[in-house]
């Protein structure tokens, strides 16, 4: 294991330890609120009940997947890891921009994500 894949792995439980944090937070601050709220209330349909917390943990799960994606890519082919690397490093990089866009730079996840890019650079460095 070199210092490239150590990158990876870093990045990765960055990102999956951020994302288990957020689901947490967002279960317990936006689904359950919203159905207790809805719950009762006949003019919504349960197809959106059933679907809006899911929605809500959309950008969850795939923070999650893209960590193990990046665990996993430390065997993957040069060419595959930096496909992976490039497409879970976008997937945080949002994450990243957005959290500090809505927070005016004060989302400490903003900030790990930011950090978790820059060690999926490194790890994903063809010149490695």
């Amino acid at each position: 294991m070199n210092w490239q894949d150590i990158a990876l792995i870093v990045a990765a439980v960055i990102g999956i330890g951020i994302a288990v944090i957020h689901g947490m937070i967002i279960q317990r601050r936006m689904v359950r609120p919203f159905e207790e709220y809805f719950r009762s209330d006949e003019r919504i349909e349960v197809l959106i009940r059933r679907l809006v917390p899911l929605m809500l943990h959309y950008s969850t799960i795939c923070w999650i997947l893209g960590g193990f994606a990046l665990i996993v890519a430390i065997w993957f082919e040069q060419g595959a890891r930096f496909a992976t690397g490039l497409f879970v490093g976008c997937l945080y990089l949002s994450g990243a921009i957005i959290a500090l866009w809505a927070t005016r730079g004060r989302h400490f996840a903003g900030i790990l994500y930011v950090i978790a890019v820059i060690l999926i650079g490194l790890g994903i460095n063809i010149s490695g």
